[in-house]
């Protein structure tokens, strides 16, 4: 007769074996050198591989008959060059790159807030070029400098115009959602988050906005920019989400297409080119659109209060 087999214990369950700490961890980067080695990485392929290309294939720059492949090109750069890079080295920085990223949603009336302000902060800055302007500066050095500030405004004027109503939706398509996802991923969400990590919110946002402005390499401009960059991650950061700093973005760069389209000087203002308002008029201005940023400011600090903080 068999021996009557017996059956076996349960074993316990093997345990997971636990998740790798994420690269940055497991090699000791610090977070701030790692933001500098993304806009590194990010300046030599859009600024420099991205440049050379579009060289080689527009030499002296976008005309009205390469406008259109202009666009194109340097659409597919910021996708390529710097959307692409800044997702694949976010999972350098953490397993979730999306609450990395502060990808999530936000209160709806944070993205009314956020519009106003960026409009406000719009009028502004508009003001502020023009004391700008007026800062006297020597016969030769102007010489030298107003060729170039020539060239970069036709060129924007060029790339930003439009004659048709679909040819506008292209333009806003290139010129500012385009570069709304591509750039706010690259400065708000990797690059910001992990000067954050490394020396906190309110530093995180200041030098993130200082870099976003120089990395634009446009010196005619560059104050205006940096505002620009500080107040988008200061609405990242304060709603927890890129969303917010996106659609700010967005709006920023679409409606100076739609001004472009509807024949609107550079310079204008909602209540004219401050260039040639009174002085009296242009001071009026300066304070309602300060009262209305400040506002606005604060009912978007109210509507995020109660938002999950990391």
């Amino acid at each position: 007769m068999d021996e009557q087999q017996v059956p076996l214990a349960p074993q316990p369950e093997e345990e997971a074996s636990p998740r790798p700490p994420p690269f940055l961890d497991r090699h000791g980067i610090p977070p701030v050198l790692f933001a500098f080695l993304v806009l590194i990485v990010a300046f030599i392929l859009y600024q420099m591989i991205g440049g050379v290309i579009a060289y080689l294939l527009f030499q002296g720059g976008p005309t009205s008959g390469n406008v259109q492949a202009f666009r194109v090109v340097t659409g597919l750069s910021q996708l390529v060059f710097l959307l692409l890079p800044a997702l694949m080295m976010a999972r350098l920085a953490t397993h979730s790159p999306r609450q990395f990223l502060r990808i999530r949603r936000a209160d709806v009336r944070a993205f009314i807030a956020s519009i106003v302000g960026i409009f406000s902060l719009q009028q502004l800055l508009q003001i502020y070029l023009v004391f700008q302007g007026k800062i006297p500066i020597p016969e030769k050095v102007q010489s030298l400098l107003d060729p170039y500030k020539k060239l970069i405004e036709e060129a924007y004027k060029l790339i930003a115009s439009s004659s048709s109503l679909p040819e506008l939706m292209f333009v806003i398509v290139v010129i500012a959602l385009v570069p709304a996802f591509a750039e706010e991923i690259l400065f708000r969400g990797l690059v910001q988050r992990s000067f954050e990590r490394g020396i906190g919110p309110a530093a995180g946002v200041l030098i993130t906005g200082l870099i976003f402005g120089l990395y634009h390499l446009n010196p005619f401009s560059v104050v205006p920019l940096i505002a620009l960059g500080i107040y988008l991650g200061f609405l990242a950061m304060r709603a927890n989400s890129l969303w917010v700093s996106i659609a700010a973005h967005f709006f920023n760069n679409a409606s100076a297409c739609v001004a472009v389209y509807l024949h609107q000087s550079d310079d204008a203002i909602i209540t004219g080119n401050p260039d040639e308002m009174p002085l009296e008029m242009l001071a009026g201005t300066l304070g309602l659109f300060m009262v209305l940023f400040v506002l606005s400011t604060l009912f978007f600090i109210q509507f995020t209060r109660q938002s999950e903080r990391e």
